[in-house]
């Protein structure tokens, strides 16, 4: 887990700060939010393509990841608010051939789907994308990226305060938190000055 989370970190920090600093050197504030179709470019098509199936890979992984905790929490509330209901408890066994029955819980399924088609409706309503997961990213990031990791590691290691490798792991996070709060801010302006010419459903 701690090479897959190392390795992970490190491509996406890579091809984000690539993406990032490379955009802005070439057309600074005029950089697109889609560096592939922002110039009205879309030749050619199997490279778009191929870009759009691997966003949606990130994604539904990312969603997935992040959804669990709150559709944890919903999940355990009912069974604790409503133990006698058969709706919320009852796990149906699906019969799969060569492998264990799937176990189906009315409840999760109905609750997950209306939660899935709730958030669709939501981002479709809002077209700037790209400011929204900024937003979403800069807030994420620091807490759950730097500063428990961090955090974590210097309660295992027993790291002592005010030492020298405590002095660099807090200016790292400091450091971290300060590149967060400029990405919220601009993320803000971004969905500022898109609401001026906002409409519902449209890109």
């Amino acid at each position: 887990m701690k090479r897959a989370t190392l390795i992970s970190v490190a491509v996406t920090t890579v091809f984000y700060m690539l993406c990032g600093c490379f955009g802005y050197a070439a057309f600074g504030d005029q950089s697109p939010g889609n560096l592939l179709t922002g110039f009205g470019f879309y030749n050619p098509y199997w490279l778009l393509d191929i870009a759009n199936v691997a966003i949606v890979v990130h994604l539904v992984g990312a969603y997935q990841v992040y959804c669990q905790p709150l559709f944890a929490f919903v999940e355990k509330t009912a069974t604790e608010w409503y133990p006698d209901s058969k709706i919320i408890t009852k796990e149906i066994d699906v019969p799969i051939p060569g492998f264990k029955p799937f176990k189906l819980n009315l409840f999760r399924l109905v609750w997950r789907t209306i939660f899935v088609i709730i958030t669709t409706v939501i981002s479709m309503l809002m077209p700037f994308f790209n400011d929204v997961v900024g937003i979403l990213g800069a807030f994420g990031f620091w807490p759950l990226t730097v500063y428990f990791p961090v955090e974590m590691y210097i309660v295992q290691k027993r790291i002592t305060k005010w030492s020298g490798r405590w002095i660099c792991l807090q200016i790292l996070s400091g450091a971290c938190l300060v590149i967060s709060i400029a990405a919220a801010a601009g993320s803000f302006a971004g969905v500022a000055s898109d609401l001026k010419v906002y409409r519902p459903f449209q890109s």
